[in-house]
């Protein structure tokens, strides 16, 4: 694995945390405020819920920027791999979200896509991978 791959990868995954949580902290602020957007119908009876909505899409925002202005560093792959560990494990936890809201085409989209970052930061970090030297 090349650092200019491991590099590519990262911005591309930086490039998708920050689209991808801008788009969502758009439609937290429109259900939790202003009775908008696909989640207004899951906020309606329970407005308050929206910080967790709002929370969570801000940090991968700020997480998403970041990564986009950190030096390239190997342990950035790990950092990544746990970041959408949880996020994808999170929308499979609270899938009933997305249908709820009527907007399954985004939880597959970026279940999907929280996923293969998982599995394309662990195959980094494989490949980076020293073996240990035995001591016979």
């Amino acid at each position: 694995m090349t650092p200019v791959f491991g590099n590519l990868l990262i911005r591309v995954n930086a490039s998708f945390l920050i689209l991808a949580s801008a788009g969502g902290l758009i439609t937290d602020i429109a259900g939790s405020f202003f009775g908008r957007s696909a989640e207004a119908a899951l906020l309606a009876n329970a407005p308050g819920t929206g910080i967790g909505f709002i929370e969570a899409h801000g940090l991968a925002l700020i997480i998403g920027l970041t990564m986009w202005r950190s030096a390239y560093s190997l342990n950035w792959h790990a950092v990544l791999a746990a970041v959408h560990a949880l996020l994808g494990t999170a929308n499979l936890l609270f899938w009933q979200f997305f249908i709820a809201a009527d907007v399954l085409i985004v939880g597959y989209a970026t279940t999907a896509a929280h996923w293969l970052f998982v599995v394309a930061h662990l195959a980094v970090l494989a490949g980076t991978a020293r073996p240990v030297a035995s001591s016979h």
